[in-house]
């Protein structure tokens, strides 16, 4: 018998890929409001690239498509420090985006997905696809409170 052998040892994801209508509005939106680093634009091929992380180790590639009605909305989750996280609904307010919550409703503060646990707040980007900024949280998990409203996550007085 013939040993099978382990799979590759995988580090993370190195990149995603979106579908975009207007490539020049999604690149502003990425680079102004998202605050994401570009790092290329292929005219010829209609697609901009972004790095998602500080040390240059995952990116976004975004793609200009045609104009079919059928289009496929995707969700990405950034990963970004907490302070960061609680200032990012006036910062999104201020670019004319809407924060929202878990449930998609709109909010000015994070909801904590308690089994992970992790602070995270949704927005949209101009073409619809779901956009997360995601701080994973140094207290333990609590599953039992399903997903709450940051503030209610808080320890008491």
């Amino acid at each position: 018998m013939v040993e099978m052998a382990g799979p590759t040892p995988v580090l993370g994801l190195f990149e995603t890929h979106v579908n975009v209508r207007d490539l020049q509005r999604s690149i502003a939106f990425y680079r102004d409001v998202v605050g994401l680093e570009l790092a290329t634009v292929g005219d010829e091929r209609q697609v901009a690239f972004f790095w998602t992380s500080p040390e240059r180790q995952s990116m976004l590639g975004v793609w200009q498509t045609g104009s079919s009605p059928v289009y496929p909305r995707l969700h990405l989750a950034l990963r970004v420090k907490l302070d960061d996280l609680l200032a990012s609904p006036a910062k999104l307010r201020e670019n004319g985006v809407t924060p929202l919550d878990f449930d998609l409703a709109e909010t000015d503060e994070p909801s904590v997905i308690a089994w992970m646990p992790a602070a995270s707040l949704f927005f949209a980007d101009p073409d619809g696809h779901s956009l997360e900024y995601l701080a994973l949280l140094d207290e333990p998990p609590r599953p039992t409170l399903g997903v709450v409203p940051y503030s209610q996550w808080l320890p008491g007085p």
